[in-house]
């Protein structure tokens, strides 16, 4: 019987078969093959007990995403959130967000929150810049529910991944999307005025029939280094249509002088601050 994982906590899981809802334990042969299930797998279960919905865990089906950290599978749409202030937009974590989705061939959807906060017009600038790269943009204001259902209708049919720094409303988002108190919303450092991490757990809330959305902690320090530092700029997709006017094949678009995409930003086609995010990504990365 197959089932989809929803939850884990201490290796108890939470697994969806149709309508109903199982606690599984997982097999312990899959601590011989070091691969556990994880949330947003596809398994193959037993039933233990109907009357308690107890299941076993029998097999992992073959995963189409697989993140390492934090361990989700098989989403299918990054969702990746900024607020106009407390903590004001930080672009180098979205254009890495963004190049770590491409790179897993998800889709990306941008939502610029806390857009009443936004009293220079930044979001403005920000929403042209990654509007005319080819990514859908929304504005919202978590609090008091503008631009929610936009943003509803954008994570239909999808197993959706929420990532962002603390405290720019993810789980308020959550909590809007369902009208309800779902996911903890956190408080605002008044000292640092960073947000702390209210969320410890891994877990995917249906919305409908085969669309989802994960609060999932620590997403927004995941590491990029499973990207090869040589094919970074391909994952920067508004750069791959000006690497033909190159002039050097293996150009490290960087030092050279007749490069296509330092010649696109010169001219205002690639946005500067994609361009020196890339190079501050390029030098972190090994």
């Amino acid at each position: 019987m197959q089932a989809f994982i929803l939850e884990n906590v201490s290796n108890l899981y939470k697994v969806k078969v149709n309508n109903n809802i199982y606690e599984a334990n997982a097999r312990g042969k899959f601590k011989n093959e070091d691969v556990f299930p994880i949330v947003g797998d596809f398994v193959e279960i037993s039933i233990v007990d109907e009357k308690s919905k107890k299941a076993i865990i029998e097999e992992i089906k073959p995963r189409n995403v697989y993140v390492k950290r934090p361990k989700i599978a098989n989403i299918t749409q990054m969702i990746l959130v900024l607020s106009a202030k407390n903590p004001k937009p930080d672009l180098l974590m979205l254009d890495k967000q963004l190049a770590f989705a491409e790179y897993l061939r998800l889709k990306s959807i941008i939502v610029l929150n806390k857009t009443d906060l936004d009293d220079k017009g930044q979001f403005k600038e920000i929403k042209k810049i990654y509007e005319n790269i080819g990514y859908t943009v929304i504005e919202t204001q978590a609090k008091n529910g503008k631009g929610i259902e936009k943003l509803k209708e954008q994570l239909c049919g999808n197993v959706n991944a929420f990532s962002g720094n603390s405290g720019v409303g993810k789980s308020t988002l959550i909590n809007r999307i369902f009208n309800d108190n779902i996911a903890q919303e956190g408080e605002i450092s008044r000292k640092n005025k960073k947000g702390k991490n209210t969320t410890t757990s891994i877990k995917l809330y249906e919305i409908e029939e085969n669309t989802y959305i994960a609060d999932t902690p620590g997403f927004s320090t995941f590491d990029i280094s499973e990207i090869e530092k040589k094919n970074l700029h391909l994952y920067f997709k508004e750069f791959s249509q000006y690497i033909k006017d190159c002039e050097f094949v293996g150009c490290s678009h960087i030092k050279e002088e007749n490069c296509g995409i330092k010649r696109a930003v010169q001219e205002g086609k690639i946005a500067k601050s994609r361009y020196d995010n890339w190079v501050n990504i390029m030098n972190i990365t090994k």
